[in-house]
């Protein structure tokens, strides 16, 4: 009898919301009361009809018992959605009684909420007997505490009700929406466990929205706060993306571009599951270099995604059909996943989840983010990106996935200064800049360090043309060239023509 009831109690019940099921382990443990606060305008509504339309799905009858809210108010929330309550769930809209709202009542000796109180507590298990729920949603607990007016009988009122809920085994979500007070806490030590929802409005763009577990009594969960949006169809979650979890073994290769002087400098070329980091001036070719690196692996039959933050998509392909990478036809033909990625509207949670999605489901072993300037600009502070960007990479790199970043440095020539300093996550460092030398401006490439094996320690001079890339030989002869003002020292002239053709 003791195994059963320990059986029936590791029962899970799922909130309707994948990711949220997620981080708690499976869900929600059956048969317990669990609070979900939040002020207002956070997603507790649309996360309690999830709840009940799960326990539908699986044959349970719920409840919506709303002090707040009118059913048609509630049942027009749901139909926004795109949902439709089916005869399962039941909405009990509970009013005052009519005598409560008499003036003579109301001069009773008896304080009024008193009797409201009273009055309402019997309602709910009124309407609790009458349908025999194996779910339900109690919304909210901001009118209980109105009603109780001082913290010993809200808690009582609370326990009361926690109580009866066990006795009858069904699963509540009681919903707060924090409006009376923010420091009361009584209810956090009641429940068996506490979600919190949050709504941050950033100086531009749209609202951002994440949750956090406060506490889950008896069973594991994901710590810290999870990124989520509130979308047509429900609540979408992105659980905080932890690269410990997501180890796979496989065969690391070297990922080569085809251009014999640009494979020598990076020594022999950047190895599978790896990440690059390709920084430079705006203009000075970043983008060239990572299409270089993808066209190169769409054309072996890999499998490519790229997340591009600041160049409008249409432009992109343009641009590198110009080049001649004809990105256009990998795209049409599968091999490569490219996403424009709106830094205004999607969140960090929300862009790792779309990376390691298209990993997954595409099997894409080339991964590019251009740039780490549009990621930033997602990012409430320097310090969090820096950790998100750190978890990104160790997961595409436990996943087999090379990942090339692009990141512009402020300036043009001479002294360039990065917005954030990312080099010592990326396992390769490639450092563009532009020189001047003999009435021309030009551009250099070097590579500043590979943890996965030597390279070359010279500077080559790069054009860029109709076909892609070209690189020269090393400038041997120059000095001062990373500092924009390079001096020549030598015999033989080794800098590209520039009246080649390209």
């Amino acid at each position: 009898m003791a195994h059963d009831q320990t059986r029936q109690s590791e029962r899970r019940c799922s909130t309707g919301v994948e990711g949220l099921d997620d981080i708690l382990g499976g869900g929600l443990q059956c048969e317990h009361t669990f609070l979900l606060e939040g002020h207002p305008g956070t997603g507790k509504t649309t996360i309690a009809l999830d709840f009940l339309l799960a326990g539908a799905r699986e044959g349970e009858r719920g409840l919506y018992i709303t002090l707040s809210e009118t059913e048609a108010e509630l049942r027009a929330s749901a139909a926004a959605h795109g949902w439709t309550l089916p005869e399962e769930i039941t909405v009990f809209e509970l009013v005052p009684p009519e005598s409560l709202l008499d003036a003579d009542q109301q001069q009773s000796l008896l304080y009024s909420s008193d009797l409201e109180l009273g009055e309402t507590t019997r309602m709910i298990f009124d309407a609790i007997d009458r349908v025999k729920p194996d779910r339900i949603v109690l919304d909210s607990l901001s009118e209980i505490r109105l009603l109780a007016e001082s913290s010993l009988r809200y808690r009582r009122q609370v326990l009361a009700l926690k109580h009866d809920f066990a006795k009858r085994g069904v699963t509540v979500l009681m919903l707060d929406d924090m409006t009376s007070t923010t420091k009361d806490k009584t209810v956090h030590s009641v429940v068996h466990g506490v979600i919190g929802l949050e709504e941050l409005a950033p100086d531009y763009g749209g609202e951002r929205r994440r949750l956090r577990i406060h506490k889950m009594r008896g069973q594991t969960y994901r710590g810290g706060y999870h990124d989520f949006s509130i979308k047509t169809g429900g609540v979408a979650v992105f659980p905080r993306l932890v690269a410990a979890e997501h180890k796979t073994s496989f065969e690391r290769g070297t990922l080569t571009t085809g251009i014999t002087e640009l494979d020598a400098l990076t020594g022999g070329g950047i190895q599978q599951g790896s990440s690059a980091l390709i920084l430079g001036p705006s203009g000075a070719g970043k983008s060239v270099f990572v299409l270089q690196f993808v066209a190169a692996a769409a054309a072996r039959g890999e499998r490519v995604a790229m997340f591009v933050f600041d160049e409008e998509l249409e432009l992109l392909l343009n641009r590198s059909d110009d080049l001649g990478f004809d990105l256009r036809r990998y795209a049409e033909e599968g091999t490569a996943l490219i996403e424009q990625v709106d830094a205004a509207e999607s969140s960090p949670g929300e862009f790792a989840h779309r990376v390691a999605r298209a990993v997954i489901e595409t099997g894409a072993k080339t991964v590019v983010i251009d740039s780490l300037n549009g990621y930033m600009a997602a990012m409430p502070e320097e310090r969090a990106l820096l950790l998100h960007v750190h978890e990104l990479l160790q997961y595409l790199n436990r996943q087999g996935a090379t990942t090339f970043l692009t990141l512009a440095q402020r300036g043009m020539v001479d002294d360039m200064r990065s917005p954030i300093d990312l080099t010592y996550l990326a396992d390769t460092a490639i450092l563009l800049r532009f020189f001047e030398a003999m009435g021309h401006v030009r551009r250099a490439v070097s590579i500043m360090k590979k943890r996965t094996g030597a390279h070359e320690d010279t500077i080559r001079e790069f054009k860029i043309g109709g076909g892609g890339l070209t690189l020269g030989e090393p400038l041997e002869h120059f000095q001062g060239v990373l500092r924009g003002t390079p001096q020549y020292h030598g015999q033989d002239g080794p800098l590209l023509r520039q009246d080649e053709p390209e």
